[in-house]
């Protein structure tokens, strides 16, 4: 009987898989400056950013996530907390999305092994954090100023890391439908 428990056990624990999703912040605020100001560099999300970060939330509502990371802007926090506060995870982890601390922050999220990963970052980051996970080259380039549609999934099944690119939430650009 012991013989039976042991085998159902590594069984189970060979098909358990760790996902990753990755996301760019939602659509932030455009801010004109005051004459003689200069851009606001750390712009809120905008309403349709709102919109987006719950369109997030009830995509991902079921995907066992636990833990949540964001850079330190209020675009990438914001667009992260309803799926916070949906899934009761008491904070928002934050990293630096510069070159220098790109590889530690990517060795922390793959040593988690309870719970799957929400990370939030920039159409210039995002493809850095998926190309790091999987060890390739597949989202080959920042994503363009107007792209807030995409959500990439890395699944690491054993040592295999599977990628995904979905859309959610209605599209970035109306006119092309991308």
């Amino acid at each position: 009987m012991r013989f039976y428990a042991l085998f159902f056990s590594l069984v189970l624990t060979g098909c358990q898989s760790q996902q990753y999703f990755i996301v760019r912040h939602a659509e932030k605020a455009v801010i004109s400056p005051e004459p003689g100001k200069m851009m606001e560099s750390n712009p809120p999300l905008s309403e349709a950013g709102k919109v987006r970060a719950f369109v997030l939330r009830d995509e991902l509502k079921g995907q066992n996530i636990r833990h949540i990371f964001s850079t330190n802007t209020l675009r990438t926090i914001s667009t992260a907390q309803p799926l916070q506060e949906q899934n009761k995870i008491q904070s928002i982890g934050l990293y630096s999305s510069s070159r220098d601390s790109m590889d530690a922050f990517i060795v922390k999220i793959k040593s988690i092994t309870k719970g799957n990963v929400l990370v939030v970052g920039h159409s210039n980051t995002v493809d850095d954090l998926v190309n790091k996970l999987t060890g390739r080259n597949d989202v080959p380039g920042d994503l363009q100023d107007a792209e807030y549609d995409n959500l990439f999934i890395v699944t690491k099944k054993g040592k295999k890391m599977l990628f995904e690119r979905k859309k959610y939430g209605y599209p970035s650009n109306p006119e092309t439908g991308k």
